[in-house]
């Protein structure tokens, strides 16, 4: 035990080179790695290295900025240097290191990034896990919004990543270290702010570089490269969003054998929510569905290769969190913690059937929520099984040769639900 304990807190070399050069035709993109001069947490030896390691204990990794060249191809401009975030964190920007970071903390930290750059019109907390959300929230002060994501899904969150678009206050600060996080990061910090975080020794606290340009990488491309097991490489341009305001959607309309078929419209407040709900899917594996409320996220299903399937398993999803944060809030345990002491005797198994109760009367938290799929539903019964929930409104990409039958679902509800087309999917795998 002793020894997987040692591997996860060593700081590997790795031998990748210091420069790398990309040509594509004539034109070449030139990165360099980034490495840091740390305190080792042990021994207190300064040493200078990169990743601490890769996805894994044992995979050498190294990170590379972009610090040289363009690329255009196609008309299409490729993000050039000096918008460096996560790739230009040095030694400056790294407030406390905690234990060297490595290539998962960094990756969840551009996730973060890839879903907030779309979300800074008002205090706004991204946490992550294993690079997908694990709750996303708006607030009308910083704390609010952290305390609404982290409770959106408050287990997972735990050794997570939070992303802050607000320079950090005492107040979110205070409700942070409350918590186990393995990753903050924020544009800023207000005075003393880091003193509190550090009573968290290991917690990396990150100053992000060049935040002021983040809504610039909103309509902006880059390169992505997918590397494949025998060697070989698929190149993409990356993702555009194209829903950046409510006006952005398009009316759900369809027509079957000469008829057409359309929804009510969305209410403003149902809006909000369905591009809150597209802007977090951004940052989603696929397929994916979430349900959003109020501007906060309340279940979240990803990775899943059907979409009923999805929809289903993210309202499982938020009926245990629904549960996990009553409890904690009326018992000041999880709802995990309080079935094993009902199991073990040591508490009373009424308190979890009113727990239960509230949860399956709330549905969750899912009624007059906004429901959102990266893809079109193939099939009314992804959208059957979220209109049972009390869903009011739904963002899909629309296209598909049943999107008639997702519409009479809607007409059908009682009361009828919204649907809007978003034109694009939203694939992230």
């Amino acid at each position: 035990m002793n020894d997987i304990k040692k591997m996860y807190r060593t700081v590997m070399d790795d031998h990748f080179p210091e420069k790398i050069t990309i040509e594509f035709g004539d034109q070449k993109l030139k990165y360099r790695k980034r490495t840091w001069k740390l305190s080792d947490d042990k021994t207190g030896e300064v040493i200078e290295k990169g990743l601490r390691y890769g996805e894994n204990p044992g995979q050498e990794a190294a990170l590379y900025e972009l610090v040289k060249g363009h690329l255009e191809l196609g008309g299409c401009r490729f993000l050039e240097p000096g918008y460096g975030m996560v790739s230009a964190i040095d030694e400056a920007a790294m407030l406390q290191a905690g234990k060297h970071p490595g290539k998962t903390n960094l990756t969840d930290i551009d996730n973060s990034l890839n879903i907030i750059k779309f979300l800074l019109k008002k205090p706004c907390v991204v946490i992550v896990k294993h690079n997908n959300p694990c709750g996303v929230a708006y607030g009308d002060t910083l704390a609010q919004a952290y305390d609404r994501a982290n409770m959106a899904d408050r287990i997972a969150a735990f050794g997570g990543c939070a992303v802050f678009n607000r320079a950090m206050d005492r107040t979110t600060a205070e409700l942070v270290v409350q918590n186990y996080l393995e990753v903050i990061a924020a544009p800023d910090y207000e005075a003393g702010v880091v003193d509190i975080l550090k009573v968290k020794k290991d917690l990396r606290i990150i100053q992000i570089p060049h935040f002021d340009r983040l809504a610039d990488l909103c309509q902006r491309r880059f390169v992505e490269f997918k590397s494949l097991n025998d060697g070989g490489l698929v190149v993409q341009q990356s993702p555009l969003n194209a829903i950046l305001k409510v006006s952005d959607f398009k009316p759900a309309v369809a027509t079957h054998q000469g008829v057409e078929y359309r929804t009510r419209p969305a209410n403003a407040a149902e809006l909000e929510d369905l591009l809150f709900g597209w802007q977090v899917e951004q940052g989603v594996t696929s397929n994916s569905v979430l349900y959003v409320k109020d501007g906060c996220t309340v279940g979240i299903g990803t990775g899943e290769q059907d979409r009923v399937g999805v929809a289903e398993i993210a309202i499982y999803k938020a009926y245990i969190k629904y549960a996990d944060a009553l409890c904690f809030k009326k018992l000041g345990k999880a709802y995990k913690d309080l079935e094993l002491e009902i199991e073990q005797g040591k508490a009373a198994k009424a308190l979890k059937d009113e727990i239960d109760a509230e949860t399956k009367t709330a549905k969750g938290g899912l009624i007059g929520a906004a429901m959102i799929s990266d893809a079109f539903f193939p099939f009314r019964d992804g959208v059957d099984v979220a209109l049972r929930q009390g869903i009011q409104a739904i963002a899909h990409a629309g296209g598909s040769l049943r999107d008639f039958e997702s519409i009479q679902a809607c007409n059908e509800a009682q009361p009828p639900a919204a649907m809007v087309f978003t034109g694009q999917r939203a694939f992230k795998h």
